[in-house]
């Protein structure tokens, strides 16, 4: 015997935690002349829409019980599905037993990513672990030759054009639900995976399930296919991954890249706050009283580089920043929100990407992951309060308040700048990067060349100790007046002494931020 191509539907087994469009679908598949077989709370939505259903437990012969954690743990409803109707052994078996076939199971789970997401108790979230639908959705993907699945609400339409047009369901349609069906459960059970293993510092195995959030023009190049893949959005700490794009062409690779970058680092100042970012590294940032004038000031910090960067502010964007805005050619803007004046004037460049992440606050340490060939790096995201009490005066030279102000929005700027990093500042605002260099003293000149004249009396922050006295030398030769460095070398005496030749304010922090 062989199976036709589309399969006839004669029983479906609908039970949904997610009931959306349930009715409408049980009263379709009643009028194609199709048996419902139900759980409690979705028999009874289905009773209500005046159709006619059998509960699991009249099928059974068996009452839900514990609660509901046993409804479809049954021979009677696995039986049904997982007959293969090919095997004429399992045809008569079911015949012999009285088991009814289910031709069309349509399941969709327990929203356990969402009650963990609400931070509801333990017990709450224990609950809220699957074991009946995801037992049925997996049976039905199995048996996709002779069953058809559905996990997703958006699939009921194409189910009942397949019947319409064929009276059955077709072997393409049934193993790309099957496909759908097996992702759904594998998304679940790593999402199960992962809260168990919250508490580990790095699990023994690491489980990934995100779905495709949206395809990318390329990557990096041309020649790169890309996509981006991320968990369901609306999480406090969904970052960049989870914002609301307003207008414009759509998203890059590059774009979500810089745009990552120019986020973090603009969340991390509590007073108004712009960074400007161009290959993930900051062209420019300044944090002031008002939005508007902390662009400018980052815009100034390099205007040239500037050109084609991604602007993001931690506050909502007035109509004065936005008009600024528009005068300097920019990939992306993101905020936590736009004034109405604000965002008329910004889409009135018609290229410009807009992004919106209404919670603005600094993602919760995670963990990041990074691939090479063959494998995936996995760490702690750099994230979290600087341990500012922590700091300490190692020179003759002690920097006054204003000083260590600079000091410490220079350290955070070199905090997200690519290593070997060195970045200048003076009142809040940054003047002069070196960023990615070989050499720790290369960095330093590159940082002054790019200041200009404003180099003089600002201040220096080194993301990771000097080696050699030569850094701290070129920094007193341009003038700067405080640096601010982990310490932690083996010749920190020595480049300590430089400071102190010089008359310079030094400060190791003792904690380092590299950025490969």
């Amino acid at each position: 015997m062989s199976t036709p191509p589309y399969t006839p539907v004669a029983r479906a087994l609908v039970s949904c935690f997610d009931k959306t469009g349930v009715a409408q679908l049980a009263s379709d598949l009643h009028e194609r002349g199709i048996e419902l077989v139900s759980t409690g709370s979705t028999a009874q939505v289905i009773r209500d829409a005046g159709v006619t259903v059998t509960e699991v437990a009249e099928l059974t012969g068996f009452p839900e019980c514990l609660d509901g954690r046993v409804k479809t743990l049954h021979p009677r409803i696995h039986a049904g599905i997982l007959a293969d109707r090919d095997d004429p052994a399992h045809v008569e078996e079911l015949h012999e037993l009285g088991v009814g076939a289910i031709d069309l199971v349509v399941v969709n789970l327990y929203p356990f990513e969402d009650t963990v997401r609400s931070g509801a108790p333990d017990g709450d979230v224990v609950e809220m672990i699957d074991i009946g639908g995801p037992t049925m959705v997996r049976a039905a993907a199995k048996n996709h030759g002779s069953v058809g699945v559905v996990v997703d609400p958006l699939d009921y339409g194409r189910i009942l054009e397949e019947l319409d047009a064929h009276g059955g369901l077709g072997p393409e349609l049934r193993r790309e639900l099957a496909s759908t069906a097996f992702q759904h459960t594998a998304r679940y059970d790593a999402g199960v995976a992962d809260w168990f293993q919250r508490d580990h510092e790095m699990p023994e195995q690491l489980s990934l399930a995100l779905p495709r959030r949206a395809r990318l023009r390329y990557g990096e190049n041309p020649h790169q296919r890309a996509a981006l893949y991320a968990p369901a959005s609306g999480t406090a700490d969904a970052g960049v991954a989870g914002a609301e794009q307003l207008h414009g062409k759509e998203l890059s690779y590059n774009n979500l890249l810089d745009t990552d970058a120019a986020w973090a680092l603009a969340l991390e100042s509590e007073d108004p706050c712009v960074a400007i970012i161009k290959h993930t590294n900051p062209a420019g940032c300044a944090s002031a009283s008002e939005l508007s004038v902390a662009y400018e000031r980052a815009l100034a910090g390099d205007p040239v580089s500037a050109f084609g960067g991604i602007v993001a502010a931690n506050r909502r964007i007035d109509r004065a920043t936005a008009e600024r805005i528009t005068e300097v050619f920019t990939e992306v803007v993101i905020a936590p929100g736009y004034d109405e004046d604000a965002l008329d004037q910004l889409r009135a460049r018609k290229n410009l990407r807009i992004l919106t992440l209404p919670t603005a606050t600094s993602p919760r340490a995670g963990r990041q992951l990074r691939s090479i060939a063959g494998g995936l790096l996995v760490q702690d995201a750099d994230v979290g309060e600087e341990p500012w009490s922590a700091w300490e005066v190692v020179t003759r030279v002690r920097p006054d308040q204003p000083t260590l102000a600079d000091l410490r929005f220079a350290w955070v700027a070199a905090k997200h700048t690519k290593s070997n990093a060195i970045v200048l500042a003076a009142d809040r605002q940054l003047v002069g990067v070196g960023a990615g260099q070989m050499s720790r003293v290369d960095a330093v000149r590159l940082a002054v060349e790019r200041s200009g004249d404003r180099h003089e009396g600002a201040v220096l922050a080194s993301d990771a100790f000097f080696p050699f006295r030569d850094g701290p030398d070129a920094a007193a030769a341009a003038g700067i007046r405080a640096i601010v460095q982990p310490g932690g070398s083996v010749r920190d005496e020595e480049v300590v002494a430089a400071a102190d030749e010089h008359g310079i304010a030094m400060v190791f922090t003792g904690r380092r931020h590299f950025r490969h």
